[in-house]
């Protein structure tokens, strides 16, 4: 006769000798879950324990996690009875590799408010469902934080994958230490470690991240103080005290900061904004188009100030004037994803990522698509203005131009093409793309600036059109599609007193997929508002 400890499925009230513990892992591929639940399994053994550790495979492109599962118990002689899988509301410790796994984990029941630790990383890694939404498809992560507090016994949550990465450690190591630290499993500190080191490879960096995480994850259960489960953005540095930190030449460290003054100079509403947007100008260009951004923005700043406009609308159009207007002039060219691409920051941030040690040749291959439009743009206006306007030109030279290149960035030949291409930005001014991008900027900023006086919200929903614009190539001519589209309902709904809501939804509806089905449906009912043509793609 089989002499066995009871199921598995024993309540956690049973006797402490008899207690199964019930461990639930949480990863997507290249986190480590497996790693994580070896090492788990392994410290229980050290400390007496019997364990079996099984997994579930979830499925790929991020649709779903892989489920690593963990039962333990005291090694009393005799032969336990272990499940291969979770069940709902029987889960001790719930170790979420991301923060959305957090709340999958929660919907699916395995988190209870009367049982289980939830321990997560705060970092996000989007779906699949969220990247191709054309506009912002995040979830809300503070809803995820705010079930959790309630669903969970305990919940301790940081930003793990932050700590691996400043150790140079995979975020399983970080998982680790963020469980030892919470004192779930009754396991000594040196135990852990101890399975950390017998792993044999990378010891050092996986041991600095469990002892950095370790660290605050006691802070968090101890002491925890306001706000600390989830660590919030840094407040944002605005006007010459972030400037001051600028270094490079003096020429050009003088222009900087007479830029940055200029800020200084702006409500104190808009400042924030207007710095982040000069910043970015800036590293596109150079000093001067910073100055053409800022004397752009004090259109709406003027605009804002007259008749207390500003005042009255905590300064929304010159706050969106700012966002937009960066946006705008800092549109994606071949140009700027070549200049990109050859930067010493990227090389080193590819490296950190792949994990390339030191002294170790790092292969890149990087995949070009030009059409015609791309390379017309890079031509001197007066050129690419010819090409364009003669279709039999632009046909026999898109049919030489339009396939895919692989270029190998460690490759002299191929970072110097690419270099090459990217110092082509001195000379944007003069290019085609510059000169068409410009006008269409004008236009709009126009069009918004026109409606202040009249309806103050209509310009400040104009302005925000611009997030329908975006990428280069293929995706570019979508988003303008669209971007026209949605400013074609402008006539029929102006005048009215909800004529900014409805370029509000307009603009959302389009950046809610794709193909534009929404956007379809929302302008035929705006239709209906003027009985006027539905304006079709």
């Amino acid at each position: 006769m089989l002499d066995a400890v009871p199921s598995s499925r024993s309540k956690a009230g049973a006797p402490e000798d008899e207690r199964v513990i019930k461990l639930a892992v949480l990863a997507v591929g290249g986190q480590g879950g497996g790693v994580l639940a070896d090492w788990i399994t392994d410290v229980a053994e050290r400390n007496g324990y019997v364990a079996q550790s099984t997994s579930v495979a979830g499925v790929a492109q991020r649709t779903g996690a892989t489920i690593y599962y963990v039962e333990m118990c005291r090694d009393t002689g005799r032969l336990p009875v272990f499940a291969l899988s979770p069940s709902q509301g029987d889960v001790d410790i719930l170790i979420a590799a991301e923060l959305m796994e957090a709340g999958r984990a929660i919907i699916r029941g395995f988190v209870t408010p009367e049982r289980t630790t939830l321990i997560a990383s705060s970092h996000r890694i989007a779906a699949v469902s969220e990247k191709i939404e054309p506009g912002d498809g995040r979830a809300s992560s503070s809803k995820v934080h705010a079930t959790a507090e309630t669903a969970a016994k305990r919940f301790i949550a940081f930003d793990m994958e932050k700590i691996a990465a400043d150790n140079g450690s995979m975020i399983s190591a970080s998982l680790l230490g963020a469980l030892a630290g919470s004192d779930a499993l009754p396991f000594t500190r040196e135990s852990y470690e101890q399975a950390v080191s017998a792993g044999g490879r990378g010891v050092k960096a996986s041991l600095a991240a469990f002892v950095a995480s370790f660290d605050r994850a006691r802070g968090i259960t101890n002491t925890p103080p306001p706000g600390d489960k989830i660590a919030g953005p840094k407040a944002a540095e605005t006007g010459s005290g972030a400037a001051a930190k600028v270094s490079g030449p003096e020429n050009l460290l003088k222009g900087w900061q007479d830029l940055a003054a200029r800020v200084d100079a702006l409500p104190l509403p808009a400042r924030d904004m207007a710095f982040r947007g000069l910043k970015k100008v800036v590293d596109y260009q150079d000093i001067a188009y910073g100055g053409e951004y800022l004397d752009r923005l004090d259109r709406a700043v003027a605009l804002d100030n007259a008749d207390g406009y500003g005042a009255e609308h905590a300064y929304a159009l010159s706050i969106a004037a700012a966002k937009h207007l960066a946006n705008a002039m800092c549109y994606d060219d071949m140009i700027r994803v070549a200049d990109l691409k050859t930067r010493s920051t990227r090389d080193l941030r590819v490296r950190r990522e792949v994990g390339v040690k030191d002294g170790s040749i790092l292969q890149v291959t990087e995949y070009f698509h030009p059409r015609i439009e791309e390379f017309c743009g890079t031509l001197p206006a007066g050129l690419g203005s010819y090409i364009e306007a003669r279709p039999k030109l632009a046909a026999f030279l898109d049919r030489r131009i339009n396939r895919g290149r692989r270029i190998r960035t460690d490759s002299f030949a191929g970072f110097a093409a690419l270099w090459f291409i990217g110092g082509l930005r001195r000379w944007r001014r003069r290019l085609l793309r510059h000169r068409v991008e410009t006008a269409h900027l004008e236009r709009w900023y126009a069009l918004a600036l026109g409606h202040v006086r009249e309806d103050y919200g209509l310009a400040v929903e104009i302005l925000n059109c611009r997030r329908l614009i975006k990428g280069y190539s293929d995706t570019h001519a979508r988003a303008q599609s669209k971007f026209d589209r949605v400013l074609s309902a402008l006539d029929l709904v102006k005048g009215r007193a909800d004529a900014a809501d409805w370029i509000r939804r307009l603009r959302e509806s389009a950046l809610k997929d794709e193909k534009g089905d929404m956007l379809d449906g929302a302008l035929k009912t705006v239709a209906t508002l003027g009985d006027g043509p539905v304006p079709s793609a």
